[in-house]
Parts: C-alpha cells; sequence; structure tokens
C-alpha cells in the first residue's frame, strides 16, 4: 500500500537550500534579543550613558518590533512576501552596522528602533514560508526546524555577546549581522519565487489602536520595576492606554469591512489555545534566560564568559528534542508529545527549587538539559497543533499574531520574575535577620567580635544575609515558574488533533 503525499502550497526549485537561508535570517534576529545584553555596561562607558538610559538599547529594541510585527501580514499581502523578507534582511543588516558605528546614545536608540521595525517581519514570515514549502506530512520536521532557531537563538545570545564583547569590542556584537545577514539575502533572493500579491487596504485606525495597545504594554512592562509600578503615574497611564487601545482595537475590528486583522481566526480552538501555550513558552523561556545569568554571576562568582559556557548545554538539549520530535509528530500524537514536553520542563524547575549558593555547576546543567529538552517537545508539535485547523488565508496574520504574544509572553515573563525577585528578596532578608538574636548561635558566635565595635564583623553578616535572602527569592521565581508550567496541563485536553 502506498502512501499518497499532499503537494506543498508553495512549490520552490530548491527547498533545502531556501530553508537553510530562511533560518539564517530568523537565528540572526532572534540572537539580537538577547546578544546585546552582556554588552550593555561597555556600551555605556563608550556612549557616556547612565546604567538606567543604557537600557532604552534593549528597550526601543523590543517596542518598535512589537509594534511592526502585526503588519507582516498586511506587507506579506500587498508586497509579495519575497520583496519582504529580503527587503527586511537588507534593512536589519544596514540597521545593524550603523548600531555598531553609533557614536552616542540618541543615535543607538534611534537605529535600535529601525532595527526591530526590519527584523519584526523576520520571525513570522519564516514560520509561514516553511509552513507553505513543505508538504503536510513534513510540517513537523519544518517547525522543527523553525523552533530550533527561535529557541536556541536567545539561549546562544549571551554566550555569543559576552566572547565578542571580552576578546573584540561591544561593536562586533552588531558587526556579526554583516556577513550572516548578507548570506540569508543572497539565499533568499535566491531560492524563494515571486508571488502574486493581493489587493488589501490598510486599515490605519486597527493598526493605530493595536500599535498603542502593544506599544504602551511593552513600555510598562519595561519601566515598571524602575518607575516603582503602581505606585508610579507613568504605569497607569501605560495601563490605561493598553486597556484603551486593546478595546477601541477589537470593537474597531468587530465592524469594520477589512479589518487590519479578522478577528474570525480567533473562533479556530487550535489556534486561540495555541497562542495561550506560547505565551506561557515565553514565560517560561526568556524568564530562566533572565534569571539565571544574575544569579550565576551576582551570587555563585561566575565570569560572563563561564556564565554562558553553563548555559549553553540548555540550548543542546533543545536541538537533541528538536531532531525526535520532528519525526516522531507525524507518528504520534501531538498532544502527547506537548505532554511530555510540559512534564520534563515542569521537572527541571523543580530540579532548580534545589539550587544553593555553594553548588558546583552539575544541577544546573542538567537542569538546563532537561528544560531545554522538554521546551523542544512542547514547541514543536505546538507549532503544528496551532496551524493544522486554520484556515490558509489567515497564515499571515495568524504566524504574525503568533510571534507577537510569545514577545508579550516573555515580556510579561521577564518583569514577573523581576518583581518577584526584588520583593521576596527583601522579604527573606527580613525574615531572616529576624532570626538573629542574641540568642541564637551564630551571633554569640560573633558577639566578641559585634561587642567590640568592629562594623567588619557586622557588615559580613549582613552581606551573609543578603546572599541567602536573594537564592532564596531565585527559589521563589522557580517554584512560581514550576507551578505556571503545571497548570497549562490541563489546557492540552483543549486542543484538537489534526487529520
Amino acid at each position: 500500500m502506498t502512501q499518497t503525499l499532499s503537494a506543498p502550497k508553495l512549490s520552490v526549485a530548491a527547498p533545502g537550500l531556501l530553508t537553510v537561508s530562511i533560518m539564517i535570517a530568523t537565528v540572526m534576529q532572534v540572537l539580537d534579543t538577547t546578544i546585546a545584553n552582556v554588552a550593555l555596561p561597555h556600551m555605556a562607558a563608550s556612549l557616556n550613558a547612565t546604567q538606567e538610559e543604557i537600557t532604552w538599547v534593549l528597550t526601543s529594541y523590543i517596542v518598535a518590533s512589537a509594534i511592526a510585527t502585526p503588519l507582516t501580514g498586511f506587507a506579506a499581502d500587498r508586497l509579495g512576501r519575497r520583496r519582504v523578507f529580503t527587503t527586511s534582511i537588507a534593512g536589519f543588516v544596514a540597521t545593524s552596522v550603523l548600531c555598531g558605528i553609533a557614536s552616542s546614545l540618541p543615535e543607538m536608540v534611534i537605529f535600535r528602533i529601525l532595527q526591530g521595525v526590519f527584523g519584526a517581519a523576520l520571525i513570522p514570515l519564516a514560520q509561514s514560508v516553511l509552513l507553505d514549502i513543505n508538504p503536510r506530512e513534513k510540517i513537523g520536521q519544518a517547525m522543527a526546524i523553525y523552533g530550533a532557531g527561535i529557541m536556541v537563538g536567545p539561549i546562544v545570545g549571551p554566550t555569543l555577546g559576552g566572547y565578542l564583547t571580552e576578546v573584540f569590542n561591544w561593536r562586533y556584537v552588531f558587526f556579526i549581522n554583516l556577513p550572516v545577514g548578507l548570506l540569508a539575502f543572497l539565499g533568499v533572493a535566491a531560492f524563494m519565487p515571486a508571488e502574486d500579491t493581493k489587493q488589501r487596504r490598510f486599515d490605519m485606525m486597527g493598526f493605530a489602536m493595536l500599535a498603542l495597545a502593544v506599544g504602551s504594554l511593552q513600555l510598562m512592562l519595561d519601566r515598571g520595576q524602575s518607575a516603582g509600578w503602581f505606585a508610579s503615574v507613568e504605569i497607569w497611564l501605560y495601563l490605561g492606554l493598553t486597556i484603551s487601545g486593546l478595546w477601541a482595537f477589537v470593537i474597531h475590528c468587530w465592524g469594520a469591512r477589512e479589518p487590519f486583522v479578522e478577528l474570525s481566526m480567533f473562533r479556530d480552538r487550535n489556534f486561540v489555545m495555541g497562542l495561550v501555550f506560547i505565551f506561557i513558552i515565553g514565560m517560561t523561556l526568556f524568564s530562566g534566560l533572565a534569571l539565571l545569568p544574575p544569579l550565576l554571576q551576582k551570587l555563585m562568582g561566575y565570569p560572563v564568559i563561564s556564565t554562558g559556557l553553563v548555559m549553553a548545554p540548555r540550548g543542546v538539549g533543545t536541538m537533541v528534542s528538536m531532531i525526535l520530535v520532528g519525526r516522531l509528530v507525524a507518528r504520534f500524537d501531538p498532544r502527547g508529545l506537548v505532554l511530555f514536553g510540559l512534564i520534563c520542563t515542569a521537572w527541571s524547575l523543580h530540579m532548580m527549587t534545589g539550587f544553593e549558593s555553594g553548588m558546583d555547576s552539575t544541577p544546573i546543567i542538567v537542569s538546563g538539559v532537561l528544560q531545554g529538552f522538554g521546551l523542544g517537545f512542547v514547541f514543536v508539535p505546538l507549532s503544528t497543533l496551532t496551524f493544522a485547523t486554520l484556515a490558509n488565508r489567515f497564515r499571515g496574520d495568524a504566524t504574525a499574531m503568533f510571534s507577537l504574544v510569545r514577545n508579550v509572553g516573555s515580556g510579561v515573563g521577564i518583569s514577573m520574575v523581576t518583581v518577584v525577585l526584588a520583593h521576596m528578596s527583601t522579604v527573606n532578608h527580613e525574615e531572616i535577620a529576624s532570626t538573629l538574636t542574641a540568642q541564637s548561635g551564630a551571633v554569640q558566635h560573633l558577639m566578641p567580635q559585634l561587642i567590640a565595635g568592629s562594623q567588619t564583623y557586622a557588615a559580613i553578616v549582613d552581606g551573609l544575609v543578603s546572599q541567602q535572602a536573594a537564592m532564596v527569592a531565585y527559589i521563589d521565581n522557580f517554584f512560581l515558574m514550576m507551578i505556571l508550567t503545571v497548570a497549562t496541563i490541563p489546557i492540552v485536553l483543549l486542543l484538537r488533533r489534526p487529520g
């Protein structure tokens, strides 16, 4: 009995070479979300900026990318995916070079905004094209390749950024995009065919309201910690703009003849559940990446390069799972693979709740490999399930929405763990300090020195208390992420298996 293979929606002469070119562009864009993080102190010194001001190098990129991402579907329909793809790569490379030669903070922020605008379309377009150039039975393998770039990129970013900054200069964090982007541009231009364009009216009102909501939300998440969250008028203003913009966007699209986003796509249950899942994955993946570097460097004394090397095996776990799940997703129920991945991820977070400040790197590496392995098993079948029952005409807007929700989830996750870390560090410090009474063994041991008036011993005790309080706060965050991961398991039952 022979198996009937379905034909891909988009026929290309060299799908393998096109896939490689697309993934080079994807990895380049994803790397830039984390590669610049470790270089910020060096940038601040070079650009004469304070530590608070230099964070706009990250904020400007994130906000611009978030606002521009929903435009991907419209631009692809009107101009064609090939033209949008090549223009985005060329613009991203050009603005990367401009970031590398920036001589002041305003220049850097402007160039990062442009870089975010050009790079916003790369990830949703990559996913859309991979879905179309592969037959239905190979979608799982295609999403495994796509997921490898999406998930490994942020993990490798800090390691690569630290190496380039230490060995060369922080400017090479941006210059590295030149050869990589050139290779991706030539590949896409050579192997991706031109497609027919569609006459689609631009819904300015819908885009403006969505941009207002997304931009305000990103600013609220990024500025919340430094501004004091809801004790600040600024944060309340961002929250009001977010709610107002989202409400106006939904009401407008509900009644518009040609809306910016067709709300009917949200009637597909798998698509909606997929958005919920990718939101949580964004929180889990990027929260862990945000927590581990300061934990390793500040509490455990790891240098920047060593921090990257200890975190690198997490990417190895992801790569291994991508190779396996790309083949398994066509043979087994994808929902079972998602469930297995969630269990692995939750177990890895449980392992992380046992971290201690004096331990060696083995628990960090083992839990990282398991977590990367589990997230790979979640991401690939989830991407397959999300678009399995969705009409093809929604694919451009749907992939853009998928990327947008993942980015918002990462922003929410990072802000959440930052708040929990700061709050619980204070609470734990007070609780631990309250146990150091005159009758406690530790105080009696140091009492002669403390009575003698030595401030050094008092400072040492306070430092140890602060260190232990911070360690417990990190563990509290890992526990919170574990509970959040376990709570998503019932959602698997709401997903429908594709035919």
